[in-house]
C-alpha cells in the first residue's frame, strides 16, 4: 500500500514538472507555470527589447489565478527608467482551443526618471502557445 501511495505521489510530481508550457509574448518566450489554480508567466527568453528594459530570464510578468477559462491577476510593466517593475491588475480569457490567452488591464504611464505622467493607458497582453516540456 505504501509503495502504491509513493508511486502515485511521484507520478503527480512528474506530471506537475511536465505541466510547464512555453508561449510567445511580443517576441519573448514565456514559461507558464501552473500550480493548482495559480498561474505564473515568467520570461524564459526575453526579447532584445525587454532585455534593454532590464528584464532577465526568470523574471515574473504575471501571477494570478485561473477559474475555468478566465485568468485574473497582476501584471508587471518593465522600464529602463524604473528600478522595480510597476504592477497593475489584468484579467482575460483563454481561447476555446486553449492556444491563446488574452489579458487586459489599465495602468498609469511613466516617463524618464520613473515619474508618473497622470495618463492612463490600456494594456493588452497576448500569449500564444508554442510548446510544452
Amino acid at each position: 500500500m505504501l509503495r502504491m501511495l509513493v508511486g502515485v505521489g511521484l507520478l503527480c510530481l512528474a506530471q506537475t514538472a511536465l505541466a510547464d508550457s512555453y508561449w510567445n509574448h511580443n517576441g519573448s518566450v514565456m514559461r507558464l507555470v501552473a500550480e493548482g489554480n495559480q498561474r505564473y508567466f515568467y520570461y524564459h527568453q526575453p526579447s532584445d527589447k525587454m532585455q534593454k528594459a532590464g528584464v532577465y530570464a526568470g523574471e515574473l510578468l504575471f501571477d494570478g489565478t485561473k477559474q475555468g477559462n478566465h485568468y485574473h491577476g497582476t501584471a508587471r510593466v518593465f522600464s529602463q527608467y524604473c528600478q522595480e517593475p510597476l504592477t497593475y491588475g489584468v484579467s482575460g480569457n483563454v481561447s476555446p482551443n486553449q492556444t491563446k490567452i488574452t489579458l487586459i488591464g489599465t495602468r498609469e504611464k511613466y516617463a524618464k526618471g520613473c515619474r508618473a505622467t497622470g495618463k492612463i493607458t490600456k494594456d493588452t497582453l497576448v500569449f500564444t502557445y508554442l510548446y510544452s516540456d
